[in-house]
């Protein structure tokens, strides 16, 4: 199977895209799914200009990387969120903004996803990873009292957003992964369910299996997989590490920053944390899974520089490939 092992140049986006290449490159990883956000990759400006593609090439090329995935998350999120406020203009490029009008935010940033489709279709890539945002994350409390007639409006909003930006990803044979996550139309198990029921089930909207996101909500990412096992286009691996059980850290955070002790979780380095990956890469041989596997590297207790190469040493030491043959078949006298 010898599935490859990329780095997600997501929080390396503050380097310079040949920077982020050549770290990777000497650390041993085969690829990078790189973000579009940075100098890293323009998704407007490579679905028409060949020159610009063709440098984004040269740089792996040079650095003897490949890519498998480019991810979309910042401009993903601005597709379906109520509200558009301060949140968004700080990660958006002003070409999203504009003048900021909620409407106008969401339907430019729609019109990026499908030149991400685009342009993924352009690398010859066949996955873009990102978030869709929801209409629904703000009723989270459930407090004051949501009808249910407000949660179907906010799943009926995502299938009419998004539906037209998939046309163009099945217009240009490229499929969405979805990272379920809070915040998103889809962060637990039961809200995807809902989700590819709201979508009818297309082809081209799958997820992207991210089990950092699973443990802290005390949810199993192995058997997520199993019964999600036809949607799983993409893997990243990263870790969370719960700090509960003293009656005081709560699991919603307390609003208090990464790292700091009265944390209830923290995203850890990848092998740092409570996700259990052996079982996790074992059910990734049980359903067949041949695509990259995706460092997404985050810790705020830990340099980058130091978690990223032993990441990558974790994750080799257990991407281990399935048997050609059963191991009893050495009994067999036939």
């Amino acid at each position: 199977m010898a599935r490859p092992i990329t780095l997600f140049t997501g929080q390396w986006a503050d380097l310079p895209f040949e920077e982020v290449a050549r770290l990777a490159s000497e650390w041993g990883y085969d690829g990078l799914e790189i973000a579009c956000w940075g100098d890293h990759l323009d998704v407007n400006r490579a679905a028409t200009d060949d020159e610009y593609l063709q440098s984004r090439l040269d740089i792996l090329d040079r650095y003897n990387l490949k890519v498998w995935a480019i991810s979309n998350h910042l401009k993903g999120q601005a597709v379906c969120d109520d509200p558009i406020d301060a949140r968004h203009r700080d990660i958006l490029p002003d070409a999203i903004w504009g003048d900021g009008d909620p409407e106008g935010v969401r339907q430019r940033a729609a019109e990026e996803m499908k030149n991400t489709a685009r342009t993924a279709a352009r690398l010859g890539v066949k996955t873009v990873v990102g978030f869709t945002g929801s209409a629904n994350w703000k009723y989270i409390a459930m407090f004051p009292p949501v009808s249910p007639a407000l949660i179907e409006a906010g799943f009926r909003d995502f299938a009419d957003r998004w539906n037209p930006i998939l046309d163009v990803f099945d217009e240009v044979g490229v499929r969405f992964a979805h990272e379920v996550h809070p915040s998103e139309i889809a962060y637990d198990y039961w809200s995807t369910v809902a989700t590819l029921e709201a979508i009818g089930h297309r082809e081209a909207f799958g997820l992207n299996w991210d089990p950092s996101h699973f443990v802290w909500q005390n949810l199993d990412p192995v058997g997520f997989m199993w019964d999600f096992r036809d949607r799983i286009y993409h893997v990243d691996c990263k870790d969370a590490k719960l700090n509960i059980g003293n009656g005081r850290n709560g699991i919603l955070g307390s609003h208090l920053p990464w790292a700091d002790p009265k944390r209830g979780w923290d995203f850890v380095s990848t092998g740092h944390g409570d996700v259990p990956w052996e079982k996790s890469f074992r059910m990734m041989n049980t359903i067949g899974y041949d695509g990259p596997i995706s460092v997404e590297w985050e810790d705020a207790g830990m340099d980058r520089l130091v978690g990223a190469p032993q990441a990558l040493e974790f994750v080799r030491s257990l991407a281990f490939d399935p048997p050609r043959a059963a191991f009893d078949a050495a009994f067999s006298t036939r």
